[in-house]
């Protein structure tokens, strides 16, 4: 499973989004690869315009969902920790979206560069699609 951040999502949904993002996208849910998670919620339900919001909840109950438990925000709370030991103070949804894909062994989708710096100093994986958008399969984790 791929965990999807939002800013590849909201790219993605946008009318004139990149079609790189938009093939990646299709990839990734025709595979039935894609999973999102609380923050990612909050994040795209959260800014969605008022016109938009029915069609991306509706869009989104389909998708497999990670919602986050108490140990997750506590594993957020040492990885915060761990990066500001390393110079990075970072948004708090990233480090949450980072420290739920560490733990379940996820990749991320994600155009944030903040998950590039994150990935410098602990074991995250980042999703790059294949050729045209297509669903590339897992390295070794």
């Amino acid at each position: 499973m791929v965990l999807v951040d939002s800013s590849a999502w909201i790219e993605g949904f946008r009318q004139k989004g990149r079609i790189e993002v938009k093939s990646a996208l299709e990839g990734l849910l025709g595979e039935q690869k894609a999973l999102w998670c609380s923050p990612v919620r909050l994040e795209v339900l959260g800014g969605a315009r008022k016109t938009e919001r029915q069609k991306l909840a509706g869009h989104f109950q389909s998708l497999p969902y990670r919602r986050c438990t108490e140990e997750d925000w506590d594993r957020s709370v040492a990885l915060s920790w761990k990066l500001r030991g390393e110079g990075l103070n970072l948004p708090w949804m990233d480090i949450l979206i980072a420290s739920i894909a560490i733990h379940d062994r996820l990749r991320i989708f994600t155009l944030d560069k903040h998950f590039e710096q994150i990935a410098h100093f602990v074991p995250l994986h980042l999703y790059t699609p294949g050729y045209g958008g297509s669903y590339r399969e897992e390295q070794s984790l």
